[in-house]
């Protein structure tokens, strides 16, 4: 877990150029924009991505400030929370439902300097600048949707937000194919299929799997749960899609 981020930065990692086929993710993990779970969401993806010959690059994102000490985090953390009476009208949910409820100009950011970056750097790191994509875990989803949305300078060959927020949203023309992943038994599913219908009614590919269970943060997967098994689909989407095909590079302008 990583807390206090005031300085982006951006891990690659390259696979073997026997098996590197060109395509590059960004790969954004989550943790409610105040601390970032990087072993499983974010180095341990960006290896079983590699290992596929995908060029993966970890984005250590700015964050909201936190407690220095991690028993102050810790005890924040799990401080009693208040539900709100019925009969008042004046408290606001403890949790932001969606990445619109934040301030992520910060984080929007440090996404299009990532994007740059590879852009910039495409020849040294064998990478087609027209198969760069982003995949986004809670947290790290809604960066992704975010960034697909708003962003002005990046062109995502695809999206996969993995158990992000559900709620529909203005689709632009241009959006990429989305893979989406969440399960029943998730916080931020309640039934909701928001942004896939948005999805699917602009006409843009979209793929969805839904999981009878998985909770939240599983990254690659957790034992004996049906959930763990969303990554081979997310590499059969690419590799139907024509993602892991190897395709001569195309040469940054």
């Amino acid at each position: 877990m990583a807390r206090n981020i005031t300085e982006a930065t951006l891990t690659p990692f390259l696979p073997d150029p026997e098996k590197a086929n060109g395509t590059a993710v960004i790969v954004t993990p989550g943790g409610g924009f105040m601390w970032l779970s990087m072993a499983n969401e974010g180095w341990e993806v960006a290896e079983a991505l590699a290992k596929q010959g995908v060029t993966a690059f970890v984005l250590k994102y700015r964050l909201q400030p936190t407690a220095e000490s991690l028993e102050d985090f810790t005890s924040w953390m799990n401080r009693p929370r208040t539900p709100p009476s019925e009969t008042s009208s004046t408290v606001k949910p403890t949790r932001p439902t969606s990445p619109q409820e934040r301030d992520l100009s910060n984080q929007l950011e440090d996404a299009e300097a990532a994007y740059a970056m590879i852009v910039d750097r495409a020849d040294e790191w064998g990478v087609d600048i027209n198969r760069i994509g982003m995949i986004g875990f809670s947290a790290g989803a809604g960066l992704t949707m975010h960034s697909t949305l708003n962003s002005k300078t990046m062109k995502l060959a695809f999206i996969g937000p993995i158990y992000g927020g559900m709620g529909a949203v203005d689709v632009p023309q241009n959006a990429p194919p989305m893979f989406n992943v969440i399960a029943t038994d998730d916080f931020l599913f309640n039934g909701k299929f928001g942004i896939i219908e948005s999805w699917n009614k602009a006409g843009i590919p979209v793929e969805f799997h839904l999981y009878q269970n998985g909770g939240h943060g599983f990254g690659l997967g957790n034992p004996n749960r049906t959930s763990n098994r969303w990554f081979d689909s997310f590499m059969y989407w690419l590799e139907v899609n024509k993602f892991l095909e190897a395709a001569p590079i195309k040469k940054s302008e």
